[in-house]
């Protein structure tokens, strides 16, 4: 069963030159509401897959944080930018490095590695932000952080233009890999392109545009499907545990009214929580009641929805 018509998902397709701030923005207004998040930003000069939550959707923002992202990028090699994109300005140079250069170094960047961010970036230092700092003229300290790095390849190579596809965790910078990428190639870069086209099961193929005039009927529902798409299991409970979960019982006492399915017990993260499915007029139907995390061994509350509308 959907919930209200303003609780759902959107996936957009963010365009070049507009910030994700812009894209919430045209969200809000669409949907009258100022209940809007997104799951993760994209800088103002790339493209692609932008996931925003609406209404009581914002709640679950939580629960795309391990999701694994994937983008195609465009590396311009033989500059590199203060803010490691298009959009800045050039500070160093280097020579255009052979295909061969390239290929060499990539398997240094793939799997668990170190990345400083970028100085022009939203990471808090020190209270501020980066690039506030940045663009005093200050030279913030980025300190480097644990990232990973699924997939590193190179498509192709139209020298001084490299063409790449990466899987990575969240909190990786892939104008940071740019960079880094080159550095270890002998030579400078920046990132000049990016398209984001996946976040966790996610596609950006299957994204509508920011200024979409159907963005409610593209409005997904937090339903089951929502969690599959995220590799997380569901919890299926019956009228009774229900009123026990909208109330925060113990949950282990309610949790053993449902039917949780197997993979639930392997699990070290976050499970949703729907009532089972009832049939009517309309056929079977089931609500979001919530998601739980597991902590220490135990199943805690994360967020409870109580009744529709609530």
């Amino acid at each position: 069963m959907r919930l209200p018509a303003k609780d759902g998902l959107l996936l957009l397709n963010k365009k070049p030159g507009v910030t994700s701030f812009d894209s919430l923005a045209n969200v809000k207004r669409a949907f009258a509401t100022g209940k809007a998040g997104h799951t993760g930003t994209l800088d103002k000069f790339a493209s692609g897959l932008l996931l925003v939550l609406v209404g009581r959707g914002v709640k679950l923002v939580p629960l795309f944080e391990d999701c694994v992202k994937e983008y195609t990028g465009t590396v311009f090699f033989g500059e590199e930018t203060d803010t490691l994109d298009p959009e800045g300005l050039v500070i160093a140079s280097g020579k255009i490095p052979a295909q061969g250069e390239i290929e060499a170094v990539l398997p240094a960047f793939r799997g668990d590695i170190l990345q400083s961010p970028p100085a022009y970036s939203a990471i808090h230092v020190n209270g501020r932000r980066a690039y506030e700092l940045s663009r005093e003229g200050k030279t913030p300290e980025m300190k480097k952080r644990p990232v990973t790095v699924f997939e590193l390849e190179l498509s192709s190579w139209a020298p001084p233009l490299a063409e790449i596809r990466v899987a990575c965790s969240s909190g990786t910078y892939i104008r940071s890999l740019a960079r880094d990428i080159a550095l270890a190639a002998g030579s400078r870069a920046y990132l000049s392109a990016l398209r984001r086209t996946k976040i966790g099961g996610f596609r950006l193929e299957d994204a509508v545009d920011c200024d979409d005039a159907n963005l409610a009927e593209a409005l997904r529902p937090l339903d089951r499907a929502l969690f599959k798409a995220l590799s997380l299991p569901c919890f299926f409970i019956d009228a009774e545990a229900e009123e026990a979960f909208i109330h925060g019982k113990p949950l282990d006492s309610v949790l053993t009214m449902g039917i949780p399915p197997p993979e639930v017990f392997l699990s070290s993260g976050r499970a949703g929580v729907f009532s089972k499915a009832v049939a009517n007029e309309v056929g079977e139907t089931e609500r979001f009641l919530g998601f739980i995390e597991r902590r220490n061994g135990r199943w805690v509350y994360g967020h409870v929805f109580g009744k529709a509308g609530a």
